[in-house]
């Protein structure tokens, strides 16, 4: 009788009470499906930001992007401006604000579109047989819109590149034929075509070619933010790599050129020899200010803010001091400021320093900050963190707002360690910061595995940001500590520190790295005995060198690493990297020593860690034989070693069915070899 009541009054509290569902770890879907949110875009009137919104389909691994907006004064929520089943990107106003402008493939090839401000009348602008590519961007006075297409150099029209292009798809004989350098960059093949600015008239009408000839305007690895209109819309300028035929494979010499919008030969603004990016205009169109690097053929050099005066012709920097490297920029509308992004000590943060000159003041730190857009009273951001994707921040002198809560659904059902940020002393009493990250539900009374991931480059760093493809946050939730070193060749630490591993890739680089595992591994929640390391580019490079030099990991993972530096000299497509970082072209005295120093083919009979290989075909940085030539060596040593090859994918693994099989192959390796 009792025990009947007791049970009837704890049903009676299950109904009444709230189930309360423990937090759980962060999986491979997760990540995969995660709302990716970014190129903030703010309407004119400072009213609205438009944004993309991109989704995947977990069955299929289909992504999808669309176009949203949000008001900027953080008062409502996202809605749906402009979607549909295909690709929708690259927002951008008008100046009048009374029009969008986008890229999409909802008629086949990438197209530029437009729409009234409320997504609705959209009509299509270019119909070009290549498509278009970003940046896009509309003239101050709203008649023109800007982009890049591909074209064959050799076609004078567009029938003629139309041509061409319907004769090589019905060609039955596939086959590639180049007479250049750079023929291939990352994961394309780039033979026969080259990228040329285009403009196109909002009123109708064919759209304009204003790079003609055999030159990539902008060059292959330019971005956004590579062509501007001055402020009166007569001219575009944009960024070019003009040295010549075979040269730009290993010059670094980008620079801004311009050219009136109704064509005509193109006038060189800009005389560095080394690389300058990105031009702005002050409102009055006298002064140009770009970023610009001081060392030719160093792609990692140290990026200043030049001002132009286009009157005098004189150039002046805007801050030496303190050593920060300016990531993005953009001018208040007063044009008294310059706002922009810098990598710091493991974050990038959000800077502003006077036009005129002065001291850099930070105004919003820590995570990832990046894509700043400026309004008359405040900013708008991309941040993300080690723990959270990217979001939409609004910025104030009284604090910032979060416009966008996407992926707050399934973040409140995961729990989280916070990382920490740590230093030990490495090569030289030198510091060097790491980021320890611990397992969900982490107990100091227990010891776990530790897995160190490697970053690439050489040149980058481990931030306190979001990743969509090495996501140290998953692998923490795997069940095991997990250390990411900032070691020499890091960003966010001084110039200088970036510079030191340069033909050193294997002295005071394996040093400050050797000195975090060991501290680590002195940890007392860390099973010393467990020790695995995984890393891509260089830090795959890494791996294979370590392996080489020591048996204290039970388990490797090497993806599209740098495995025999002599063979991969010759073979990758930007030469300007593998003849700064070893000392000149292959055959140079230099580069032999530093091949036979520091490669880590030289030492591959000395490996007995069982080693995980990724490698790519249309890995063009790090061709696909690397891997395979480090696969060999290991089976031929009788290593256990297990090889991934995906035949679709780059330098990194993009597509999302494709990420799901990599990160359940790379984890069932560590954790077989961990736990043996």
């Amino acid at each position: 009788m009792r025990f009947v009541c007791c049970r009837a009054a704890v049903c009676a509290a299950c109904i009444l009470l709230p189930t309360v569902v423990a937090a759980r770890p962060m999986t491979i879907r997760d990540l995969i499906m995660a709302v990716r949110v970014t190129d903030p875009q703010i309407s004119p009137d400072g009213r609205l930001v438009a944004y993309v919104r991109t989704t995947t389909d977990g069955a299929t691994g289909t992504r999808n992007a669309d176009i949203w907006v949000v008001p900027a004064d953080g008062s409502g929520t996202p809605r749906l401006l402009i979607g549909g089943e295909k690709a929708e990107n690259t927002p951008r106003w008008s100046p009048d604000g009374r029009h969008i402008a986008f890229i999409s493939t909802r008629d086949g090839a990438s197209q530029v579109y437009v729409a009234d401000a409320d997504g609705s009348n959209v009509r299509q602008v270019t119909k070009l047989a290549a498509g278009v590519q970003p940046p896009l961007l509309y003239s101050p006075d709203g008649s023109l819109v800007a982009f890049v297409s591909d074209v064959y150099p050799e076609c004078p029209d567009e029938a003629c590149n139309r041509q061409k292009r319907d004769a090589a798809e019905k060609d039955p004989v596939k086959v590639h034929t180049f007479t250049r350098l750079l023929y291939r960059h990352w994961d394309e093949w780039r033979e026969n075509m080259r990228h040329h600015v285009f403009v196109a008239p909002m009123s109708g009408g064919e759209p304009r070619d204003l790079t003609p000839g055999d030159f990539d305007s902008p060059p292959t690895q330019q971005e956004d933010d590579a062509i501007a209109f001055t402020p009166d819309s007569r001219e575009v300028v944009f960024v070019s790599n003009r040295e010549g035929v075979d040269r730009e494979a290993w010059t670094t010499n980008n620079d801004v050129w311009s050219v009136p919008v109704s064509g005509g030969p193109a006038k060189k603004l800009t005389p560095n020899p080394a690389a300058d990016v990105q031009p702005v205009f002050t409102s009055d169109g006298r002064f140009m200010i770009i970023r610009a690097q001081r060392r030719p053929g160093f792609e990692s050099d140290r990026w200043y803010l030049d001002v132009y005066d286009r009157v005098s012709g004189s150039r002046r920097t805007v801050f030496e001091t303190p050593d920060l490297s300016v990531s993005d920029f953009r001018l208040t509308r007063d044009g008294r400021t310059i706002v922009f992004t810098a990598t710091s000590g493991g974050a990038d943060n959000l800077y502003r320093v006077p036009f005129e000159g002065g001291t850099p003041e930070k105004v919003a730190a820590g995570g990832s900050i990046s894509s700043p857009q400026l309004a008359e009273s405040f900013a708008v951001f991309s941040k993300s963190t080690l723990t959270s994707p990217a979001e939409l921040f609004r910025m104030t002198r009284a604090g910032s707002t979060q416009l966008t809560h996407e992926n707050d659904g399934w973040l409140k059902d995961v729990t989280f360690e916070k990382p920490e940020s740590l230093t030990v002393p490495g090569a030289g009493g030198v510091p060097t910061q790491y980021w320890l990250l611990k397992p969900p539900g982490f107990d100091a009374s227990r010891k776990y595995p530790v897995v160190f991931l490697i970053h690439g480059g050489p040149q980058g760093a481990w931030d306190d940001a979001w990743s969509y493809r090495w996501n140290p946050s998953l692998w923490a939730a795997q069940g095991w500590i997990v250390a990411a070193p900032n070691p020499r060749g890091s960003f966010g630490f001084g110039q200088k520190f970036v510079d030191e591993i340069s033909e050193d890739w294997g002295g005071k680089v394996m040093q400050d790295l050797t000195a975090v595992f060991d501290a680590v591994s002195k940890l007392p929640f860390v099973d010393s005995a467990k020790q695995g390391i995984a890393g891509a580019s260089y830090g795959g490079y890494a791996v294979d060198w370590l392996i080489g030099h020591t048996n204290r990991f039970k388990a490797a993972v090497s993806h599209d690493g740098v495995f025999n530096l002599e063979s991969m000299s010759l073979a990758t497509e930007e030469l300007w990297f593998t003849d700064w970082e070893f000392g000149g072209p292959p055959w140079s005295e230099k580069a032999r020593a530093n091949f036979a120093k520091w490669s880590p083919h030289m030492s591959a009979d000395k490996i007995k860690t069982p080693t995980l290989v990724i490698t790519n075909e249309l890995d063009f940085r790090v061709p696909v034989d690397q891997g395979l030539q480090l696969f060999t060596a290991l089976r031929r040593n009788g290593v256990p070693s297990k090889a991934l090859v995906f035949p679709d994918e780059g330098h990194w693994v993009l597509k999302a069915l494709n990420s799901k099989h990599w990160h359940e192959t790379v984890f069932d390796w560590m954790k077989t070899h961990l736990a043996n």
